[in-house]
């Protein structure tokens, strides 16, 4: 099979509707290595980097309460920094790019995927069209 490992994906094909963060940027520990009250920070398999981990609501109105919050990690050397909450949201609007996703099977026997990044961002701004001839004619 050509699929080896993480699945590429795009933010809009996982997050259609956008997605919140609705917790703290942690590190994600290495239970393996961790001993004794020991933290040890996980890396990542592939790439070596540090993992981190943020708790992330899904905006898809059709989603059940208990699907709407999923884990993003986060691949990077230093702890990420989310985007600024926005003035009059209650929950600061995020973006996610370099993603994959890993399938598996969860405790319960049930398929899961982890969600893996690269970069967290502000999400971009959606460009205004331009006014046209006759909408401008109409404003005048």
């Amino acid at each position: 099979m050509a699929l080896q490992g993480p699945i590429p994906v795009t933010f809009a094909m996982v997050f259609p509707h956008g997605c919140y963060i609705v917790g703290e940027v942690e590190p994600v520990k290495d239970f393996d290595a961790s001993s004794n009250g020991r933290f040890v920070q996980a890396r990542d398999k592939q790439t070596a980097e540090l993992v981190w981990q943020v708790a992330v609501m899904d905006g898809d109105p059709t989603l059940k309460p208990a699907q709407k919050t999923v884990a993003v990690k986060i691949l990077a050397p230093v702890q990420p920094v989310p985007p600024s909450p926005m003035l009059g949201l209650p929950f600061t609007p995020v973006e996610f790019d370099g993603m994959s996703v890993t399938p598996y099977v969860n405790g319960n026997g049930r398929l899961a995927y982890s969600i893996k990044v690269k970069e967290m961002r502000a999400p971009r701004q959606i460009a205004q069209p331009a006014p046209t001839a006759k909408a401008g004619k109409e404003a005048a």
